[in-house]
């Protein structure tokens, strides 16, 4: 394992845009880390792939595990969430396909949380091609570009090798937070676990290179 070739500590988190408890880790990952040297990059992970049925709000299912779990914790976090009347909910393939051109064009570090905004807080269909535009188009991307790269499927294949690279992190629940590929973290973590873990990294690295410095000279 090598530590993150821009000397930041490398911040990993995969997650998909209908998963509630991914919207929640957002608050404390960025607690955590406002104030460290690290480089943070979401990762797509589709947690039901077409031709997989997407949930219902109006079942039993959704509504049950909100009441039990989501909401909750929301409110221990004071996040504002709402269980989304979308139906059923929106396959996430197309709007990672936009994460792509987001980041191509210097912009995924704020696609994810906006999709997720979009999803739980505004009840926004982010399966909709124009809805997602209209996203790529509030945060400064070129309208007619991301639609004709999204319509073209001009990201599809690099969507998919990042759904190659969750599973070769076997990546199976989200949030998943990898850290300097040593330090893992599934669900929803506190930020002192977060912190904790970003801090054990640096320290590995400082001792990497004080090794380094010893056998090679600095």
């Amino acid at each position: 394992m090598t530590e993150s070739a821009t000397g930041k500590v490398s911040v990993k988190v995969w997650s998909d845009y209908v998963c509630p408890f991914c919207m929640l880790a957002e608050g404390p990952l960025h607690e955590a880390t406002h104030d460290l040297d690290v480089e943070i990059e979401w990762m797509p992970f589709e947690l039901r792939p077409h031709p997989t049925p997407t949930l219902r709000p109006e079942d039993e299912y959704l509504p049950a595990i909100w009441a039990s779990s989501v909401y909750p914790m929301a409110r221990r976090m004071g996040v504002d969430i709402t269980l989304p009347t979308v139906s059923p909910q929106p396959y996430t393939r197309l709007a990672f396909e936009g994460y792509q051109y987001a980041a191509e064009h210097g912009k995924g570090a704020e696609y994810t949380p906006r999709m997720l905004r979009a999803f739980f807080q505004e009840n926004q269909d982010i399966g909709r091609l124009d809805v997602l535009t209209d996203i790529a188009a509030e945060l400064g991307l070129d309208k007619a570009g991301f639609a004709e790269a999204l319509t073209a499927g001009t990201y599809t294949e690099t969507h998919r090798a990042a759904l190659r690279n969750a599973e070769a992190y076997r990546v199976s629940v989200v949030p998943t937070i990898i850290i300097e590929e040593r330090h893992r973290i599934e669900g929803v973590p506190t930020a002192s676990r977060i912190r904790k873990a970003v801090l054990d990294a640096q320290a590995e690295q400082a001792v990497a290179r004080g090794a380094a410095c010893g056998i090679d000279g600095c």
